[in-house]
């Protein structure tokens, strides 16, 4: 891309903020300039987002019904989907799905409740309920 091609949309989701895209200048060099993003890049994220709020509701259903535990609801809510949690967590993912279990998420141990705490930001008491 361009030096003078870089978007200056002023993008919402940035929150005010610029992030920094790589351009050609006009000696050909490869240089760093601050984008206030582009429209393109808004809707997706909108819309990435949109669809988080969706899955967080859907499992927050699931966990009122008791055929979920809150992790899955927390995990959507904190915009992670199975693979990244597994990635903050050192967990694999096939023990994840276990935990996602209502019967299995109660006997966890404190010391894994604490790993998933820690990766979604929250204290144990807050992950053992719904957002």
């Amino acid at each position: 891309m361009e030096l003078q091609n870089v978007p200056q949309e002023n993008n919402k989701t940035l929150g005010g903020y610029r992030k920094a895209v790589y351009a050609k200048d006009a000696s050909g060099q490869i240089v760093v300039v601050a984008s206030t993003g582009w429209e393109v890049e808004e809707i997706v994220t909108c819309q990435a987002v949109d669809d988080m709020q969706v899955l967080t509701e859907a499992a927050r259903q699931r966990v009122l019904a008791g055929v979920a535990a809150p992790l899955e609801c927390w995990m959507y809510a904190r915009r992670m989907d199975l693979a990244l949690l597994s990635q903050s967590t050192g967990i694999w993912r096939w023990r994840i799905r276990r935990h996602l279990r209502p019967a299995t998420f109660a006997t966890l141990s404190p010391k894994l409740l604490a790993r998933y705490a820690d990766a979604l930001g929250l204290s144990v008491q807050e992950l053992q309920h719904l957002p």
